[in-house]
């Protein structure tokens, strides 16, 4: 070997595409070669060939579906952000409130949600979708509070001193120094929360309150026996939970660039 360490390449804009297409269609062919085989029953595992035919024969009711429980993770993920956000200010803010909140929250973060969903879908009633929301919000709060907090003690000591100096009020150091420190960490706390809220509303849609959501009709086509049909909603709620997750990399990546 030589003296220099050797450098790997780093991988192409293409290469990074083609990788993770190459390898679903290796797991899709394998799938239906062992779903073709015999050796696992249909019901047990359904073949994408089958499931495919259910998306096609119903896709309507899955972007209905899909819309459905968007929306409620979409309105738990925003409210869940910025209860986050703004609590964590207040705990940077003050040592009083951040001690107050610590253990709170640590018991939000393990609350289970299939205890939580009967509660609040009863407490506000079957045909609200108040609780699914709520579900999705605390489920979103956690990770932005823990992040958001975190970033907001990265500040360097420098940093605060430089303002200082240069006679900047409290808030100008916190909008300059403090809010751009912490911002990519608040971005991390999002993008893990908006996958936590889309599994949150799917979950809490199992558990009563109105029907037409993604979640319930999982439970129901796996009630009566519907599998294909059951793995082909499974199949929509993977894509909006990924849908969810790449505009939250979109928007962190778009705010790092302005920064």
């Amino acid at each position: 070997m030589s003296g220099s360490a050797a450098v790997e390449r780093a991988p192409s804009g293409a290469e990074r595409v083609l990788a993770p297409i190459v390898l679903g269609v290796v797991v899709v062919a394998v799938w239906q070669l062992l779903a073709g085989s015999g050796l696992v029953e249909a019901y047990l595992l359904p073949s994408p060939a089958a499931i495919g035919d259910e998306i096609v024969a119903f896709a309507p009711s899955m972007l209905s579906a899909g819309a459905l429980t968007g929306l409620n993770a979409l309105i738990g993920l925003i409210v869940g952000s910025l209860v986050g956000i703004a609590l964590a200010l207040a705990a940077s803010a003050a040592r009083l409130v951040d001690g107050m909140l610590a253990p709170v929250v640590a018991a939000l973060a393990v609350v289970p949600i299939v205890a939580l969903a009967p509660v609040l879908n009863t407490a506000f009633g079957a045909d609200a979708q108040t609780g699914r929301q709520l579900i999705a919000a605390l489920a979103a709060f956690v990770p932005v509070f823990i992040n958001t907090a975190r970033g907001l003690r990265q500040t360097l000591p420098v940093h605060r001193d430089l303002m200082r100096a240069c006679a900047a009020t409290p808030g100008q150091a916190m909008r300059v120094i403090t809010l751009r420190t912490a911002a990519p960490f608040t971005f991390t706390g999002i993008r893990l929360a908006s996958s936590l809220a889309v599994i949150s509303a799917l979950v809490a849609e199992y558990f009563g309150g109105p029907r037409g959501g993604l979640g319930g009709l999982i439970s129901t086509s796996a009630a009566s026996s519907a599998y294909p049909r059951a793995w082909a909603y499974v199949v929509a709620a993977i894509i909006l939970g990924l849908a969810f997750y790449l505009v939250a990399l979109g928007l962190e990546r778009l705010v790092s660039r302005r920064r």
